[in-house]
């Protein structure tokens, strides 16, 4: 992405004209880079299941985690944690100001023909419209 700024710049502008959402996948880890949120028009940021993980067990990670999500709210962006399992992840998250999750707390993966009767059954349950 960073070789060619401006045509990249210019094929996510094209993909967001097209109604796509752009996330930063993995965030704080691998290739991801402060410039990305500064460059390019996104819409979410995802915070790498590590920091996650290691949120009962590292302040450090704690504090990289929340540091992520407030960077994420303050540019106006979606903040996506991920790899969520305990409902102590769940809960420090929650504490962090982080309003979307992913993980396995939630849901094993389910196969494809499996989502819509899933969806159906949440669908269906206290609080649903209907």
């Amino acid at each position: 992405l960073m070789d060619d700024v401006a045509q990249t710049q210019a094929s996510l502008r094209a993909l967001k004209s097209l109604g796509l959402r752009l996330a930063v996948d993995d965030f704080g880890t691998g290739y991801s880079s402060l410039a990305y949120l500064r460059r390019f028009p996104l819409d979410k940021l995802k915070v790498d299941k590590s920091f996650v993980r290691a949120l009962s067990e590292s302040d450090d990670d704690a504090v990289i985690a929340q540091a992520i999500i407030n960077l994420g709210r303050d540019l106006r962006l979606e903040v996506v944690a991920e790899g969520i399992e305990t409902l102590a992840e769940l809960e420090a998250l929650r504490s962090y100001g982080c309003e979307y999750m992913q993980g396995f707390h939630f849901s094993r993966a389910v196969p494809p023909a499996e989502i819509e009767a899933l969806l159906r059954a949440a669908g269906s349950g206290p609080g649903a419209p209907g």
